[in-house]
């Protein structure tokens, strides 16, 4: 049986869970600019959303238990992912990072024989996602997403389009980072203990996932294609001040390139990737006519949910671990994927791990409806808040309805699925 703090945290999870469906509604209150227009700005920012409500919990704790109990359980979790999805995200989104992702995007659309203008859409919403099994997805999907910001979202109106792009992007890097067995947060949660190799993950999620997410983005990039030639969409890239700028030499970008492999490398050790970081700002600062503005805010508030995310989830093995140990292989894949809409995937393929006695096939549904549902919600997969935080003011009242990403995400969904349940080596 739990205890009263961890029931309390339970009920602390499902209020954060219903606070992020009702941040539209915190944003329509923040723009009537009213006597609190500043509490409502803060209450409608999905990435406080989990701090604000770690933070309760931490004082509930304190104020029943102790201060010492508290600190005690803060320093019982593991804030690895927060702190390099934040390093991750500062160095992928520096200008010449994105120059060169740039141009690599456009070097392959000229090769696919389609329109040019459809075929940009298409490799980044395809290709891009699927590098995020190398640079891992957090950096795939902020790559993934200041493309589209550039290329596509900063037109005004078009909100039906951005959703189904943003839905086809939340899901695509979620299935795009299984082909390695470091790359993915619920792969990387799991791999050491059942014992999967980047051979292991190429060869039996791998193939599903490459085509589940070509798939996404073909039909997408069908479905939008009259606005994809559209003269005013394609007139909609922007006029950034660094595009008026002469480009960025190739050795500034061999050095920002050398800084993110070395990130990704040590991606399992703060000391390591929290000191490139450090050395990496020093270098940016000293090469600053080569620079955009760093997602230094933006990449703190994602750090800050996903931290708030550690905080209340560490306290819910209660109920999940015994509700997926008692799942068959079936109902544990659809299980994980709805699971995973109101958790985190990681969070969930960690504690079906510990669940003893299963087999391969057990473990394959776990991790396959994990990632197959990591698109649904902004707090299913540990990068959709870096997606989120770059693009949500260009929709509607500034902020990305939770209720139209899921719908937008569920097809795509469903193409993942699909793909994941063909027969497997597993029977």
């Amino acid at each position: 049986m739990p205890n009263i703090i961890e029931l309390i945290a339970t009920v602390l999870f499902a209020i954060a869970i219903i606070h992020t469906f009702s941040v539209p509604v915190f944003a329509r209150l923040a723009h009537r600019n009213g006597p609190h227009a500043g509490i409502w700005h803060l209450l409608s920012e999905v990435e406080a959303v989990f701090g604000v409500w770690a933070l309760v919990l931490l004082v509930v704790i304190a104020m029943s238990v102790g201060v010492q109990d508290a600190v005690g359980y803060l320093d019982t979790r593991n804030f690895t992912e927060p702190a390099f999805v934040f390093a991750i995200m500062v160095v992928a989104a520096s200008r010449p990072i994105l120059e060169l992702v740039g141009a690599l995007v456009r070097l392959l659309a000229r090769i696919v024989p389609i329109r040019n203008e459809l075929a940009m859409f298409f490799i980044t919403l395809s290709f891009v996602p699927l590098a995020g099994s190398f640079i891992t997805e957090p950096g795939a999907m902020t790559l993934a997403a200041l493309l589209l910001r550039d290329a596509y979202f900063r037109r005004p109106g078009q909100a039906a389009f951005k959703y189904m792009t943003i839905g086809v992007l939340f899901v695509n890097v979620s299935i795009g980072g299984v082909l390695t067995s470091y790359a993915a947060p619920p792969v990387l949660m799991v791999a050491q203990t059942f014992g999967w190799d980047t051979s292991f993950m190429a060869t039996h999620f791998g193939w599903r996932a490459v085509a589940a997410v070509v798939l996404n983005a073909g039909v997408l990039t069908l479905i939008c294609r009259k606005y994809l030639l559209d003269g005013d969409a394609k007139a909609a890239e922007p006029a950034d001040d660094h595009d008026e700028r002469p480009p960025v030499p190739y050795g500034v970008m061999a050095v920002h390139l050398v800084f993110l492999i070395g990130i990704v490398l040590g991606a399992h050790h703060p000391a390591v990737f929290l000191g490139l970081l450090m050395l990496f700002l020093g270098y940016a600062e000293a090469y600053k006519r080569h620079q955009s503005r760093l997602l230094i805010r933006e990449g703190l508030m994602v750090g800050f949910f996903l931290a708030g995310l550690v905080v209340l989830g560490g306290m819910q093995k209660w109920w999940l671990q015994d509700l997926l140990g008692d799942l068959s292989p079936l109902a544990l894949y659809w299980g994980a994927t709805a699971l995973t809409a109101i958790t985190d995937n990681a969070a969930l393929t960690y504690l079906g791990s510990l669940v003893e006695g299963t087999n391969e096939l057990w473990r394959y549904m776990l991790v396959a409806g994990a990632v197959t549902g990591g698109g649904l919600t902004v707090i299913a997969n540990a990068p959709n808040p870096a997606g989120f935080s770059i693009l949500k003011n260009f929709f509607p009242d500034g902020t990305i309805s939770p209720l139209h990403l899921f719908l937008s995400a569920l097809v795509p969904t469903l193409v993942a699925a699909f793909m994941f349940l063909l027969p497997n080596a597993f029977g």
